[in-house]
């Protein structure tokens, strides 16, 4: 799942319970293995707790209220500001920033060229007459040759 709702943000419930619906909340877990985040406020069950001991602690019994987690695709993501839907906002200033056409982008293009520097390195470069003057040297042969062995053939004995 690509997160495109990261915690700390907000959105509205768009299905669910009618006690749900329509609410704003921020998010406060995301649980993008099961695509799944928790909402402050929204989704709310209960669930009882029996007494139990582990370890030498006591956990008291009772009925503990926590939001449950929910599905990313009951939610969309909202403007802070205003409380409407974001995705509006999003694709207007999308637009804004991306050229309409190829020629524009090529016009950017040309224009970033004629701004950049040239670099010192083309102008630093060695002359061919020292890069011809450092030939490996041939190496002497530095074991002298062995004598080729005399084979002996036992047949003729």
């Amino acid at each position: 799942m690509k997160a495109k709702i990261r915690k700390g943000d907000r959105v509205r419930v768009t299905r669910g319970s009618a006690d749900d619906k329509n609410k704003v909340g921020e998010v406060i877990r995301v649980l993008p293995k099961e695509e799944r985040l928790v909402v402050q406020g929204v989704n709310i069950v209960k669930k009882h707790q029996k007494q139990t001991q582990s370890g030498g602690r006591t956990i008291p019994s009772g009925i503990n209220e926590f939001e449950a987690p929910i599905h990313v695709s009951n939610v969309e993501l909202v403007d802070a500001a205003s409380e409407k839907e974001a995705k509006a906002a999003r694709a207007k200033v999308a637009k804004a920033k991306k050229p309409a056409t190829k020629a524009e982008k090529s016009a950017e293009k040309a224009v970033k060229a004629e701004t950049k520097k040239p670099t010192a390195k083309a102008e630093t470069k060695k002359p061919a007459a020292k890069a011809e003057a450092k030939k490996p040297v041939a190496k002497a042969a530095a074991k002298p040759a062995k004598p080729a062995a005399k084979k002996t053939s036992d047949k003729g004995k």
